[in-house]
């Protein structure tokens, strides 16, 4: 039986809109935001709750292709219509939004919510050269406008102590969930690739992040316990994918779902709600700036929006090495030229040198295509 802690995390969602929306009675300000990118340390620092909004569930694109064209990547089609058609609550509740310059279009559809004028929205402008000094002065800069436009709009001050407190939080939350993830190093594996999913993507809307830490604790205790009776997810032979990509949610889950349909293990997800970001952690031991150590973290996330993307790779070749990888599934989101264009990169390292199967998905949030990636996935479980 799995564990019986997993259960909690189903109604997660729901329980936190309710603290929030009490929180907001008592004062307290909400502030959405849509990429890894967005400093949730600055949020918390400003006494606000961050919250992620993107949108990874097909119900309102429709609506946003009113605006947006059809061949647009569906992240940013799910996100806006959720904005416009008021169905995401979270977006509801959210006194500002905070946006960035990831890739051209959510940068575009910033410009069109600032355009509706549904809600305050503040855009950062995010530097694509990692490995330049230029790019790390840019995005500092950028911290400094942000820490300045919170504090103006929700007229509080931002100190150096909230803010060193908010990232031991922040700290403990993405060692708590690397912990988890690291489970699935074990052979079999110990928890499979939709609870993953579900407990990264519920853990989002976490309004208290300490009590999340502790639930997310509370779980990879009860996984080792169970562990130790023998407990695991599928068997030796099951072949153990790494999923890397573009965001998955609940909602988007779709090639999750088919590759453990399909009797695949997805063991390890290296995109944006899995382990690209859970190794980044400010250094609590260095008292210099806080804004110097938040940039410097957040410049190390390896989006394939950055050039060149070099921690990518390496960060693939690592979790193919420890979670054991028999075969590396790329999906990417239509019309997400970056993570398409980088796939190339990827198969190259997965196929050339490292000799494993690989298979790259492009699609959408529709079902449409279930059994035509579901064909496409039973292959390459029989090459494995």
């Amino acid at each position: 039986m799995k564990p019986a802690i997993l259960e909690n995390f189903n109604s997660l969602r729901e329980e936190n809109m309710v603290a929030m929306r009490s929180a907001q009675e008592k004062g307290v300000k909400v502030v959405g935001f849509y990429c890894t990118y967005c400093p949730r340390e600055m949020i918390m620092a400003a006494g606000a709750i961050p919250v992620g909004l993107c949108g990874t569930k097909e119900a309102p694109i429709a609506a946003a292709e009113r605006d947006l064209p059809r061949n647009l990547c569906p992240l940013i089609k799910s996100s806006y219509g959720f904005a416009i058609t008021e169905q995401c609550p979270f977006f509801l509740i959210s006194d500002l939004i905070i946006g960035e310059t990831t890739c051209d279009g959510k940068k575009k559809m910033f410009e069109l919510l600032q355009n509706k004028g549904i809600k305050p929205v503040y855009v950062m402008q995010l530097p694509q050269v990692p490995e330049q000094s230029a790019s790390h002065r840019l995005w500092y800069e950028e911290l400094q406008r942000l820490k300045k436009y919170l504090e103006e709009t929700l007229s509080v001050e931002i100190t150096d102590d909230a803010l060193r407190e908010a990232m031991h939080v922040i700290n403990e939350e993405t060692q708590a969930l690397q912990n988890l993830f690291d489970l699935n190093k074990a052979k079999p594996a110990l928890i499979s690739g939709l609870d993953l999913l579900k407990v990264s993507w519920q853990i989002g809307f976490q309004a208290d992040r300490r009590s999340g830490v502790k639930l997310i604790n509370s779980l990879a205790d009860e996984i080792k316990e169970k562990a130790a009776e023998g407990y695991a997810v599928g068997e030796m032979s099951t072949p153990r994918i790494l999923l890397t990509g573009t965001p998955v949610g609940v909602g988007s889950e779709k090639v999750i779902t088919l590759v453990e349909e399909c009797g695949g293990l997805v063991v390890a997800m290296e995109n944006c709600g899995g382990y690209k970001t859970v190794e980044l952690r400010t250094d609590e031991s260095d008292h210099t700036d806080p804004l110097h150590l938040l940039a410097e973290k957040y410049m190390k996330i390896p989006c394939s929006v950055m050039t060149p993307n070099y921690r990518r790779l390496d960060l693939l070749k690592r979790m193919i090495h420890d979670f054991q990888i028999d075969g590396v599934i790329d999906l990417t989101w239509q019309a997400c030229h970056t993570y398409n264009i980088e796939s190339y990169f990827v198969a190259k390292m997965v196929k050339d040198e490292l000799g494993l199967p690989f298979l790259q998905l492009e699609t959408d949030y529709s079902q449409s295509d279930l059994e035509t990636l579901r064909v496409r996935i039973e292959a390459f479980l029989e090459m494995i």
